[in-house]
């Protein structure tokens, strides 16, 4: 059996700006109105459920509250050179200069911001902090960059 949620019914979203270094068009500095999703696969559980969905709705809807309204670097970028001073952040990227308040960054344990390492990173953090029963096989987590476009990655819990 396949559960999904869908953000942009259930109100799991965010707006957020960020940069793909090396891209043609994405090195500028920009922004999405991101949606979350999730597709979980598994067995119908002795409780008539694969799982609750208030639980995983609260994991989506921490994540949209992280990045909402932040500019998201990439942490592990071997083309961005960050630099935390105080209570700001530089980011140093092919030529270009730039220095954020730091209560408006989000910084991620990623290579890229793109939407791929995005889920990537999320799918994991969820397979770590969520308790999933036995009966749960897989999540997927999806996130619409634009209407039409979505990246989903997948784990086996």
């Amino acid at each position: 059996m396949i559960l999904e949620i869908d953000g942009g019914h259930s109100g799991i979203r965010f707006s957020a700006c960020h940069f793909i270094p090396r891209h043609e068009k994405c090195s500028r500095l920009h922004g999405h109105s991101y949606i979350l999703r999730l597709r979980v696969t598994g067995d119908i559980g002795a409780d008539g459920m694969v799982i609750d969905f208030v639980v995983l709705k609260k994991k989506l809807k921490a994540f949209a509250e992280m990045f909402d309204h932040k500019t998201i670097l990439a942490g592990n970028s071997p083309d961005v050179r960050l630099t935390v001073d105080g209570d700001s952040v530089e980011a140093v990227t092919c030529g270009k200069r730039y220095v954020f308040p730091m209560m408006d960054v989000v910084i991620i344990d990623t290579v890229n911001t793109t939407a791929e390492e995005m889920t990537r990173m999320m799918a994991e953090s969820m397979k770590r902090d969520v308790e999933f029963p036995e009966n749960v096989r897989s999540i997927a987590v999806g996130l619409d960059e634009e209407r039409g476009q979505t990246a989903w990655y997948e784990v086996e819990v």
